[in-house]
Order: structure tokens, then sequence, then C-alpha cells
């Protein structure tokens, strides 16, 4: 069973801001493979199904960002799913240009809060990690202003786009494993 969260924050407000780029690519899974993200539990709204052969559960943590390794702990205490293999989590990430996707089976949380939350309740780096770029903040702008603030049109076109190619990554790294899907789709523009 693979457990397949996007990060965000709930609330409408958050809606199409660059945090919450892993909650818009669970919907663009969610409609591709007729998933209903609808259940809340595991401090979370989830969706059962079947992704290439596997089942999976797919998630939308409600802990707000910075919190989200505490739903992401109970749902995998819950379905036994193994964190190093089968846990694939979906981020911003303001170091790659806008719509870059690049996927990584372990490593640092990178400043990112959310992910350092995850570190923190795993007590490990060793989980399969989908960040995507939302661009590097402006200097006059503060950081997190930045992230909670929404794309230009321009841009919400290409993350558009990324989130499909993500949501596309999210099947190759269940259909062919992170190492086949890291070399179709790291360094790769949109």
């Amino acid at each position: 069973m693979y457990i397949i969260a996007g990060l965000g924050n709930p609330g409408r407000q958050y809606e199409n801001t660059r945090h919450n780029i892993g909650f818009d690519v669970i919907e663009v899974l969610a409609e591709r493979e007729a998933i209903a993200v609808r259940e809340i539990k595991h401090r979370a709204v989830i969706g059962k199904g079947m992704i290439e052969g596997q089942k999976c559960i797919l998630a939308k943590p409600q802990t707000f960002m910075n919190l989200s390794g505490e739903s992401i702990r109970l749902l995998l205490d819950y379905y036994k799913a193994d964190e190093t293999e089968r846990l694939i989590v979906i981020s911003d990430d303001v170091s790659l240009d806008v719509g870059q996707i690049r996927i990584r089976k372990k490593g640092s949380a990178g400043g990112h809060n959310g992910l350092k939350n995850i570190i923190a309740n795993l007590g490990h780096e060793n989980f399969i990690r989908i960040r995507v770029g939302v661009g590097e903040k402006p200097p006059e702008c503060d950081l997190v202003d930045y992230v909670l603030g929404h794309f230009t049109a321009c841009e919400r076109k290409t993350m558009d786009e990324a989130a499909v190619r993500a949501a596309d990554a999210i099947r190759a790294v269940i259909a062919k494993g992170p190492d086949a899907a890291m070399n179709e789709f790291n360094g790769k523009a949109v």
C-alpha cells in the first residue's frame, strides 16, 4: 500500500497558493485515477483506490503545513505502510524554477517546514518526495508571504501543467520505481 500525501494548508484562503501545490497534485491524480478524496480520517482528507495496480491512499493533511508529519505518522501507523518505500510526499520548493519537478528518495527538508515536521515525526529523512518548483521569492518579499501568495496567470498555467507532470511522476514511481522516475522527470523543464 502506498501513502501519497500532498502538502498544503486547509481552507479557502489558501487555495491556489504556492504552498498548496501538493494539494493540487493530489486533486489531479485523484481525478485521473477516479479516486474520491472526501473521507476525513487521520487528520487528513483521504481517498482510497488503485494506481498502476497498487493500493493507494491519497491524502491531504488538514493539520496545516507545519504539522503535516502528525497526520502522515497516523496514516503510516494505521495502514502499516513502509515509510521508506511506500510513502510519497508532494511539496512546493522555492529553490526550483516554476513548474520544475524533482524526485528524491531521501534528503533534508531544505528549509521546508512541512518536510521538517515529517522528518521529525518519522525520525529519519528516508522517504520519497516529489518537489514542485514555485520559483524563488523576490528579494523584497517575505518568504511566508511569497509561499502563501497566489500565482500569476502565466505561472498558474505552468503550475497546472506541472501538477499533471507530478501526477505522471507519481505513477512512474509506483510502476517503475523511484530511480527510473528520477531519470525520467528530474531536471526537465515544463
